[in-house]
């Protein structure tokens, strides 16, 4: 029987850090002034190896799993990524994707389709070449993202999803560019929240978009109605343009949390298994791999901890948050 955590949530989503470098500098993730050139990435003996993934991706299957996302840094500088992708893709039904900065897909997106990779989501958090420079802060242009989108499209790793972090006083006016770019092209938009993930960003809530702020500006100019979600645990709140245009998704973890339905698990490159995206301390998966465990003890291992599984932080920063602002307008007001 598939473990449940306490609050009745299935083990069905796995992400999967393949490396922590990343060749761009986002200034929302890794920004320069932290992950500079004295930074010290995580040695390759640390990192799991492919086989090392494919097991435990096994044991994670016979769990429940039945998506499994490939993520970095940019999973696209992990070398040979495909071999990986092959493997996984013979554990069986998988929906087998990965997300990526864009950068060198139009190199690869043949091989990872070929390897049996099933679709592609991209992140591109503005059109405009300036903002996306100065968003990326490695001079990264525009037109090589959409080169490796157009690459995907090719490959039929569709249908692809395009993500767009919006930070406000950043990017703020591409969101409408965006969507009209998008719109009619069978790709999906997803606009997210500026998160606090990790404690290297300098989160504020103030640089915060809210989702039905974003859903409005579309909405003025390009109709929308919102509609259902595909299935339990999908993280975007999903819009379709009136007129037939296809549709948009909006993943609110900040202003409208979806720690209920999260069914979410996350291995990062160095073998720690983490129950939340937001959590700070993981627990030693690599370790029990590399001990010689039995595909069982290592079963009992994740399967225990998910049902102690208690995490809801989202829910509980954003009750938090609009405490806070309940006193800062008190205080504004008197």
């Amino acid at each position: 029987m598939d473990p449940l955590d306490t609050l009745g949530r299935p083990l069905h989503d796995l992400r999967i850090s393949v490396t922590d470098r990343c060749n761009f500098r986002c200034v929302y993730c890794m920004p320069k002034e932290v992950f500079g050139k004295d930074y010290q990435f995580l040695p390759r003996a640390e990192i799991l190896t492919f086989e090392e993934v494919e097991r435990v991706v096994r044991v994670f299957v016979s769990l429940g799993v039945r998506k499994v996302r490939l993520t970095g840094g940019e999973p696209l500088v992990r070398r040979d990524l495909e071999r990986l992708v092959e493997k996984l893709a013979r554990l069986g039904d998988l929906d087998l994707t990965l997300t990526t900065n864009g950068s060198l897909l139009a190199q690869k997106a043949t091989v990872l389709a070929a390897s049996g990779l099933k679709r592609v989501t991209v992140s591109l958090d503005s059109l405009d070449d300036a903002t996306f420079k100065s968003m990326n802060d490695v001079d990264f242009p525009v037109a090589k993202v959409l080169a490796g989108i157009e690459a995907a499209q090719a490959a039929g790793l569709g249908p692809i999803k395009i993500n767009m972090v919006t930070k406000r006083g950043v990017n703020e006016h591409s969101i409408v560019p965006m969507a009209r770019y998008f719109k009619g092209t069978g790709m999906t938009l997803r606009f997210i929240e500026f998160m606090d993930v990790g404690s290297t960003n300098g989160w504020r809530l103030d640089d915060v978009v809210p989702a039905r702020d974003i859903v409005a500006m579309i909405d003025r100019e390009l109709p929308l109605e919102p509609i259902d979600r595909a299935y339990r645990g999908e993280v975007a709140a999903r819009y379709r343009y009136k007129d037939g245009g296809g549709e948009i998704g909006v993943i609110s973890s900040v202003t409208q949390p979806f720690c209920a339905d999260c069914t979410r698990a996350r291995l990062s490159a160095d073998g720690s298994l983490y129950t939340c995206l937001f959590a700070t301390k993981g627990h030693d998966l690599r370790g029990l791999v590399r001990s010689g465990a039995s595909d069982e003890e290592i079963t009992g291992f994740i399967s225990d901890i998910w049902r102690v599984r208690t995490d809801r932080y989202s829910d509980l920063r954003s009750s938090e948050t609009a405490g806070l602002h309940k006193i800062e307008m008190s205080f504004i007001g008197g």
